[in-house]
């Protein structure tokens, strides 16, 4: 929707932007997000976007978009975009590679694993500024005693789980993790469900998910806070 208020024989008025000079997180150099929403061009209306760049077996956390909905366009490389859908607890696991999109419904639990180096994404918001709630904020901000008391599990073994996550992580795992799962082990948690269908555009089962995860070079992450993506 175009931003009917605005005054476009303003001065002010912005018609373009370089995403490089709006970083919105950075792990590594290879690995980090810029951004552009209606702070950075204000003629943008209900649209936003998060320019995403990848290595292999690096995740845009768990999270979900409680104002937007999200396309995932893939550039380069490839990727998986999941997701579970809550109207049939299903599981949902989409291959995209060059010219493919997937996409995500508003306020659904999502997230997007690189197959590829060099993986580049965009993820097209119908929002000025798209909003997100992180699954790492989740875990470390409810306290333990409180998610052993409501699932039945063991207080000392959540807060030893859940202590290493001090921060939001954006993209993982964190350049300081000494516990990188092998190829064999990830994403080995079992959904509700899972749905598995084989062509590139539709779903696959968990297993097709699986990528190598490279270690990567000590650099401290950049953090920007994800409440509201608007910096």
């Amino acid at each position: 929707m175009a931003v009917s208020y605005m005054d476009y024989t303003s001065p002010n008025t912005q018609f373009t932007f370089d995403l490089n000079n709006k970083s919105f997180y950075k792990k590594d150099n290879q690995n980090y997000i810029n951004q552009l929403g209606i702070e950075q061009l204000n003629t943008l209306g209900d649209t936003s976007l998060l320019d995403i760049f990848l290595n292999t077996g690096n995740v845009v956390e768990p999270h979900i978009h409680q104002n937007a909905s999200e396309l995932v366009y893939c550039i380069a490389g490839a990727a998986v975009v999941s997701l579970i859908n809550p109207f049939t607890n299903l599981l949902m696991n989409f291959p995209i590679k060059p010219r493919q999109v997937a996409n995500v419904p508003q306020g659904w639990w999502h997230y997007e694993i690189a197959t590829e180096d060099n993986t580049h994404l965009l993820a097209i918001f119908d929002a000025p500024t798209p909003e997100a709630i992180f699954g790492s904020d989740i875990f470390r901000l409810t306290p333990a005693n409180v998610l052993a008391h409501t699932y039945c599990l063991d207080e000392a073994t959540v807060k030893k789980a859940f202590a290493p996550i001090t921060k939001t992580v954006v993209i993982g795992p964190p350049i300081n993790c000494n516990n990188i799962q092998p190829r064999e082990q990830q994403n080995t948690q079992q959904p509700v469900q899972i749905a598995s269908q084989e062509p590139a555009n539709q779903p696959q089962s968990d297993d097709n998910q699986q990528a190598h995860v490279h270690r990567h070079q000590q650099h401290q992450p950049q953090h920007r806070s994800p409440q509201q993506l608007r910096r």
